[in-house]
């Protein structure tokens, strides 16, 4: 299976190669039921936004075109709305580039427990648990994500990636077909999507 690289994109705090490896496991419960803090930007002006964009990016055939938008959907979701979050964030993604997982552990974690329906966090947590070789914690950080936003391709890419690395071919053809009813002018995951159904016709046959 070739890796499929999109998340070249990413403001990703660790290499996403990794992920592939990674089992697939029941979605966990959130770590915890705080409230979220106050954002400076309401919720629904920014799903509105992310909505809007979404809209765009399923009618645009155009790759290249498609990917500034992707970028754009991605920019939002990364953007919590809270300064705090924000910066608890960007010292997450230092501490994990400097390989201070403690550190990077702590600041997500704080992040999570402030706003635990922030999806990108879970992101950030589950490619830091992997990191530290804890596959468990990592696979229910990436469920948490996809509960948290269902449309965040990255997480779907991860996972298809995931079942196909575990010879779960059927199913990561469903969560290829997932991502492009999302993307569909992302032209690697047309590509992974090609493979694995010449993959299943073949064995079929």
């Amino acid at each position: 299976m070739r890796q499929f690289c999109f998340h070249t994109f990413l403001i990703a705090c660790l290499g996403t190669a990794a992920l592939s490896a990674l089992p697939v496991l029941p979605v966990s419960a959130a770590d915890s039921t705080q409230p979220a803090q106050a954002a400076t930007q309401p919720d629904n002006l920014q799903s509105d936004s992310v909505g809007t964009l979404f809209s765009s990016l399923k009618k645009e055939r155009d790759a290249q075109k498609a990917r500034v938008i992707a970028n754009e959907i991605v920019g939002a979701w990364t953007d919590s709305g809270s300064a705090t979050i924000n910066l608890l964030m960007k010292w997450a993604e230092e501490a994990a580039d400097e390989k201070r997982k403690a550190a990077a552990y702590d600041f997500l974690d704080q992040a999570i427990l402030l706003q635990p329906d922030y999806a990108e966090a879970w992101y950030r947590r589950a490619l830091v648990h992997f990191a530290d070789g804890d596959t468990r914690k990592a696979m229910s950080d990436l469920n948490q994500t996809l509960e948290k936003e269902p449309r965040y391709f990255p997480a779907l890419a991860s996972l298809a990636n995931i079942l196909e690395s575990n010879e779960r071919d059927e199913l990561a053809l469903k969560v290829w077909e997932r991502y492009l009813a999302l993307y569909p002018a992302d032209k690697d995951a047309q590509k992974e999507a090609g493979d694995l159904a010449e993959k299943l016709a073949g064995t079929r046959s």
